[in-house]
């Protein structure tokens, strides 16, 4: 028996990253995933590789920022699965433009998905969560949250975005406790992803820019580090935590 047998996920972000490492991990502790994003072609090859792998997997393509295609991935989700315990909502963007370089489109834009998806993600799955035995959400926010300057890139909107998934996600765990619906966020720091490595970084080379704010060697996390934390605050071991936030950052906000 894995850690989340039994279980069904709904993971958005998923062709990639910080995502696709949560969708690995969990199909490798028995849950069935359901892989979204916006990347097609990607999404589908990453999911084909799950259940070559043996993992009980299936994907749909999802705008998180419409109510629509929320609507109809939970619709697959249902049809698929039966049922859904898990919503990670893991999908972001980024703008490296600060209060005075942003237009209001740019701002619009950055909200809507990190923001506005979050909200419309818990909504479509919470009403599903309260008719069976409750569920977790695992809100993915960022140390942009919780400190400025150079955690958020030089980004007004995606700093603002994910204190705003910082907040909502303590509404929401105050709101569905009673129905046993635990909601947390996860606050990663920096991370060697497939994006900064099409960006010519190495994991070397990244950790040696930020060694200077983060205490840890190697100075930049795994996607794994990340899905990890997804797996505990997911399973039955995490079942008396809700409201909270889990940093992984490598000690870069105690610096």
């Amino acid at each position: 028996m894995g850690r989340l047998s039994g279980k069904t996920a709904i993971i958005t972000g998923a062709a990639s990253g910080m995502g696709l490492s949560g969708a690995q991990l969990f199909a490798q502790e028995g849950a069935k995933v359901v892989l979204t994003d916006v990347v097609t072609e990607t999404l589908e090859r990453e999911t084909q590789s799950l259940a070559e792998s043996g993992g009980e997997v299936t994907s749909i393509v999802l705008d998180v920022a419409s109510p629509e295609s929320w609507n109809q991935a939970i619709d697959h989700t249902i049809n698929t699965f039966g049922g859904v315990d898990i919503l990670v909502n893991n999908a972001g963007i980024h703008q490296a433009k600060g209060i005075l370089e942003a237009e209001l489109e740019d701002w619009n834009t950055v909200m809507a998905v990190n923001s506005t998806g979050v909200w419309l993600g818990m909504k479509s799955v919470i009403p599903h969560m309260q008719t069976s035995n409750g569920g977790s959400i695992i809100n993915i926010s960022s140390i942009a949250a919780i400190v400025g300057g150079v955690p958020d890139a030089g980004g007004a909107a995606y700093s603002a975005s994910k204190g705003a998934v910082r907040s909502l996600t303590k509404h929401a765990a105050q709101w569905f406790a009673q129905d046993n619906i635990r909601v947390n966020s996860i606050h990663p720091g920096a991370v060697f992803t497939g994006l900064a490595a099409k960006a010519g970084f190495t994991k070397e080379s990244m950790g040696a820019n930020y060694s200077n704010e983060i205490p840890l060697p190697p100075h930049v996390g795994d996607p794994s580090d990340i899905g990890y934390g997804m797996v505990y605050l997911a399973s039955e071991e995490s079942k008396y935590i809700t409201g909270e936030e889990l940093v992984i950052d490598g000690g870069w906000t105690t610096h």
